[in-house]
């Protein structure tokens, strides 16, 4: 593994004393309907078929299957190589788009494992997480599945929260993958539905805390809401504001959100419904711990539609019907940490 030296800014360093430092990143992408050409006759997956009125070829799907494992090979190497832990997805089909993904020639030397678990999510499309195991060992992996209210929801099932239990670098970490009920049939209509999500997660979160004061936590996933809205302040509770309640996530988003980035549009308006939030106790600069340092979009120019009504959006698959051999209507997150020791 290489080693990435900086110069020591931080007040734990010692006037100007050079230290090396190993960035882990952490990312998360919904990756836009990764469906594998087979009929799954248990999830409604008819348009990505053959057949289908998108006419899903085997073709776009290795198109698109090499498309994010592009994506993927770049955020790592936009910090360093081989220090991406850990990848959070939405928008997965099942095992064989993930096994897809890590086999492909782009990805393969690292040796990428994965944890998903079907949900009952009626188009068939769930979380799951990447992870690089020469940085993380897993201990244990849950589905934990919500109830929504059944009047706010065509649909009464929504994806499961993925809860993956390890250590990163060393470090007990517990890590949340979500992807929380859509806006479908208007934002206040559809937000009890993503308030009951958030405080299920809060609850899991709380429990943890409980149990172990110094637990570090992780939540990542595509929400549905930006930083600002109640389902993830109030009901998540999370704030970009640090050193408050040690219950309190760390959501550094919402600055993002204020100064007008986001990761997905819609009507000309964006939106950041892809975070990546963490617990206090992650942010604390330390000799010997791991703790963040930087978060970042990632929105290289392939990636950015370049033409057309959709100009300066998500390089998307589809455009309704339509093929455009894009990526997704998403940009990807990732967040780095540091780990430092002193310099021989």
């Amino acid at each position: 593994m290489k080693w990435l030296t900086l110069i020591c800014l931080f007040p734990l360093c010692i006037l100007a004393q050079k230290k090396s430092y190993v960035p882990v990143t952490v990312a998360f992408y919904n990756v836009e309907n990764l469906y594998d050409t087979v009929d799954n006759t248990m999830v409604d997956d008819d348009d990505f078929l053959v057949t289908g009125k998108r006419h899903y070829t085997p073709e776009i799907y290795r198109e698109k299957i090499g498309h994010i494992a592009q994506v993927f090979h770049d955020i790592q190497m936009v910090v360093q190589s081989n220090t991406t832990a850990l990848i959070g997805l939405a928008e997965v089909e099942n095992d064989t788009v993930l096994t897809d993904i890590v086999r492909h020639p782009l990805l393969e030397k690292q040796d990428w494992h994965f944890v998903h678990f079907d949900s009952k999510d009626r188009r068939g499309v769930d979380v799951a997480l990447l992870y690089n195991p020469r940085l993380f060992k897993i201990r244990s992996a849950t589905p934990v599945f919500v109830a929504i209210p059944s009047n706010t929801k065509a649909s009464h099932f929504t994806r499961d929260i993925l809860h993956v239990e390890g250590w990163l670098l060393g470090e007990k970490i517990h890590v949340f993958v979500n992807h929380w009920p859509s806006r479908v049939g208007g934002e206040w209509k559809s937000y009890p539905a993503r308030a009951a999500v958030a405080q299920a997660l809060r609850r899991q979160i709380n429990r943890i805390s409980k149990a172990d004061s110094t637990a570090r936590i992780l939540v990542m996933g595509d929400l549905n809401d930006d930083p600002v809205n109640t389902s993830v302040v109030h009901d998540l509770g999370a704030t970009n504001q640090k050193n408050v309640l040690d219950t309190l996530l760390y959501n550094p988003w919402l600055d993002f959100y204020k100064k007008g980035y986001g990761t997905l549009a819609f009507q000309n308006a964006w939106g950041l419904f892809d975070q990546i939030m963490l617990s206090q106790n992650l942010l604390l600069r330390s000799d010997t711990a791991l703790f963040f340092w930087k978060a970042n979009i990632f929105k290289p120019s392939y990636l950015v539609e370049t033409m057309g009504n959709y100009k300066g959006y998500p390089k998307r698959t589809y455009s309704g019907d339509s093929y455009q051999g894009g990526y997704s209507d998403h940009f990807p997150v990732y967040i780095t940490f540091l780990k430092c020791w002193a310099k021989k």
